[in-house]
């Protein structure tokens, strides 16, 4: 009885301590977040943060709000078909975000604030993980905050692609979750769920990237449990979320053939491929790794940082024995090899681009393996010798990071200095006050590395510089009632023009107009329509060519109605710096040209004599041969009666998005595509009263629906197998006294060393 009152106080005092330092790993988090905000308070705001993602929110939120589920917005264009967007339509925390969205006026205050509570699901995922695998929690506090602050989720994901964060804040839990299920000490709900929500942001990364994962720990669980009934518990319930997440990306694989990025090709492109020898950078938070991207070979920003004690800590953990634990760390260190090797090439695969997206997975892994067995085989025995070996190691760091950027020396060496010193402070505290004043000088170290990092790298290349207040920028803004289509290159917003009172103030790119409440044709579009960018010569952040004007204004042959006409246009805004002489040019058919005071230095205005064209009957532009009226809109249909005694065409403004379909008096008819851009359709000769109803539906949308289904039963199903298995263990533990281990649950580590107990 005295024993098992012990046992019970032992795990009453683990848990507390699990706890403890699970609340010390969101204070370190936090602490580390209000830094980067103090070396530049629009960190968390800058590049596709605030020109695409934190308008999609305000937009969405208001479509919601409306009840309209926006999978579709025709007058958007380019970028209107949100299902193969960064939408996160079928993300559930992601439509909380979006519903307060609108309610917010400093959205890049906002969005601050919405990253800070993902890095600290991020940091804590990352503390559970390191707890799966045996670490103590100090170490495992070490490591979930310090994974924030590495150097390409930091400077690029936290800062600019918000759904490469939200996924991998997801991705951590449910690796943690996916241990603890194999292991049985949880259900498959968890595995599940955060999986699920990996998928479901709608980028494509955080989702292989979680295939990748949940495939390490499958065939790691069975060479560390020789049993492969755990792993196939787990591969179960990973394809249940696999299937379900299907629902995100039917659209974008069965749209890919009219976008930009199509689906298939693989090409060795050394745009943002990292060599492998960039490892040894990832120590020195002074390192500016040498590789291809937008701003030449030497980068401005250290993006294969990972944390400062990461390479140094080698040397004192003792490797004999830390060999026992190859199996069980053996999905870690394969996750590690397959991130590594990703990152090195090829440049692209189909939808995925850019290998130096994966670093963060790099860090991940590697920050496990090093925080892991720096809490169960670190050791400070021989402290002088390990040290030395220490000193080489900070040594390498020097040289490589010299060697990538030479002008930078004296950082480097002052980085390099600094990485030692706090070394031998954390040792030091380890061989006499204890791990957990070296594990908390570890963690207290972030904060002002990332301070300096962030600071050093002002003013930053990313940045628009988009107005935070959206309240001030519709003041600021002319009044723009239905349909604009801006013709500009933002490009030539020189320096010093990319705030309010300049440019911003006339000019609208990527998704600005969204912030501002207005309909802009086009936004900013990684996925856009490849025949209707082609014919405005539009590109992703809605910059154009010189040679837009005259198209937009062409006549398209097979209607012999204006471009404009047909997009059902009332307003063309055009950037003086692109078009100085528009004014000066004759003034095209039907429209004038409009002054609004207070604009004249951006933008020349362009409207229609006869007021708005969108309004007057829904989304028909064109007739041939048919009379048509307009019975009804939404984004998805459109309702029109039709007359046609000898058969015609009716031409709508809306893209030739792969979805579409039309009936006549419900039966079905074949769809057309203009200029392989507009959607037609063909009326049969005898047509009298008719109604035709022309909708669109995502691609694979019913196929994506029962996916969904399928995946939650097939999670009923294995969460009952779950919990008649505890119900069988817990009536034979009535029944015997004993809990039968029929798949037992993998041992705890037996061997804990603290560094206070190895030292001589």
């Amino acid at each position: 009885m005295y024993g098992l009152e012990l046992v019970v106080e032992s795990r009453a005092g683990i848990r507390s301590d699990v706890f403890r330092w699970g609340i010390i790993t969101a204070i370190g988090v936090v602490a580390g977040y209000l830094a980067v905000l103090a070396a530049n308070v629009r960190h968390f705001y800058t590049d596709d943060t605030e020109s695409q993602y934190a308008p999609l929110w305000v937009m969405t939120g208001r479509y919601l709000r409306e009840g309209r589920f926006p999978a579709m917005v025709p007058e958007h264009w380019l970028a209107g078909n949100y299902t193969i967007e960064e939408a996160g339509l079928l993300n559930p925390p992601q439509l909380l975000i979006d519903l307060i969205a609108p309610s917010v006026d400093n959205i890049a205050l906002y969005a601050t604030v919405v990253k800070l509570i993902f890095a600290v699901i991020l940091g804590l995922g990352v503390y559970r993980i390191a707890l799966a695998y045996g670490a103590k929690p100090a170490w495992s506090a070490v490591a979930g905050v310090s994974f924030p602050f590495t150097g390409f989720l930091l400077f690029f994901d936290a800062a600019s692609w918000m759904t490469a964060f939200t996924g991998t804040a997801w991705l951590v839990h449910a690796w943690a979750s996916g241990v603890r299920y194999a292991r049985g000490r949880s259900g498959p709900i968890p595995v599940f769920v955060f999986l699920y929500l990996a998928i479901s942001v709608q980028y494509i990364f955080p989702a292989v990237e979680a295939g990748v994962m949940i495939a390490a720990v499958i065939i790691g669980e069975v060479i560390y449990q020789r049993r492969w009934a755990p792993s196939l518990r787990l591969a179960v319930v990973a394809g249940c979320a696999a299937v379900a997440g299907l629902a995100t990306y039917l659209p974008s694989l069965l749209t890919a053939d009219v976008t930009w990025r199509g689906a298939e090709e693989i090409k060795n492109d050394p745009f943002l491929t990292v060599p492998w020898s960039e490892s040894l950078n990832a120590s020195l938070p002074s390192t500016l790794p040498a590789f291809n991207s937008w701003w030449g070979f030497i980068q401005p920003l250290p993006m294969v940082y990972i944390a400062w004690f990461l390479i140094p800590a080698l040397a004192f953990i003792d490797w004999r024995r830390a060999v026992g634990a190859v199996r069980e760390l053996s999905a870690v260190g394969l996750f590690t090899v397959v991130a590594l090797l990703w990152t090195a090439g090829p440049g692209t695969m189909g939808p995925l681009r850019w290998p130096a997206r994966v670093l963060p997975m790099v860090a991940l892994g590697l920050l496990l393996l090093v925080c892991v067995l720096l809490g169960r085989y670190g050791t400070v025995s021989g402290w002088r010798r390990r040290g030395i070996g220490a000193g080489l190691l900070i040594g390498v760091l020097l040289l490589r990071s010299l060697a990538a950027a030479p002008k930078e020396a004296v950082w480097h060496i002052v980085s390099a200095l600094g990485v030692a010193a706090l070394g031998a402070g954390v040792v030091w505290l380890g061989r006499t006050r204890g791990t957990a004043l070296a594990c908390a000088l570890s963690i207290a170290a972030v904060t002002p590395i990332a301070y300096l990092q962030v600071r050093a790298a002002q003013p930053t290349p990313m940045s628009w510089n988009l107005p935070a207040n959206r309240a001030d920028a519709k003041a600021a803004f002319p009044d723009f009632p239905g349909n604009t289509l801006q013709l500009g290159e933002r490009g030539l917003i020189q320096p010093g023009q990319n705030n309010l009172d300049d440019a911003y103030g006339s000019l609208v790119f990527g998704n600005y107009a969204k912030d501002l409440e207005l309909t802009y044709v086009g936004g900013y579009t990684p996925n856009g329509h490849f025949y209707f960018g082609e014919l405005l010569c539009m590109r992703w952040d809605t910059s154009v060519c010189p040679d837009a004007y005259r198209r937009a204004f062409a006549t398209e042959p097979a209607t012999g109605r204006p471009i404009v006409d047909l997009m059902l246009i009332d307003r063309v805004v055009l950037q003086r710096a692109l078009f100085p002489d528009a004014r000066s040019q004759p003034t095209p058919p039907g429209w004038k040209w409009v002054d609004y005071p207070g604009h004249e230095d951006y933008i020349w205005v362009l409207e229609r004599e006869d007021g708005l064209l969108s309004t007057r009957n829904g989304r028909i532009a064109h007739t041939d041969g048919v009379t048509a009226t307009s019975l009804g809109e939404s984004d998805l249909t459109s309702r029109v009666r039709v007359d046609s005694g000898t058969g015609g065409k009716v031409v709508f403004a809306r893209l030739g998005w792969p979805g579409y379909r039309a009936s006549i008096d419900g039966r079905d008819v074949p769809i057309s595509v203009v200029a392989k851009t507009f959607v037609a359709v063909d009326i049969p000769p005898g047509t009298e009263g008719a109604e035709l109803v022309l909708s669109w539906r995502p691609p694979g949308w019913k196929i994506g629906g029962a996916a969904i289904v399928a995946g939650l039963l097939g999670l009923v199903i294995m969460e009952w197998a779950y919990l008649r298995g505890r119900r069988r263990d817990s009536d034979a533990t009535d029944a015997t006294g004993e809990k039968p281990s029929p798949e037992p649950e993998a041992p705890e580590p037996d061997d804990k060393p603290d560094l206070v107990e190895a030292r001589p």
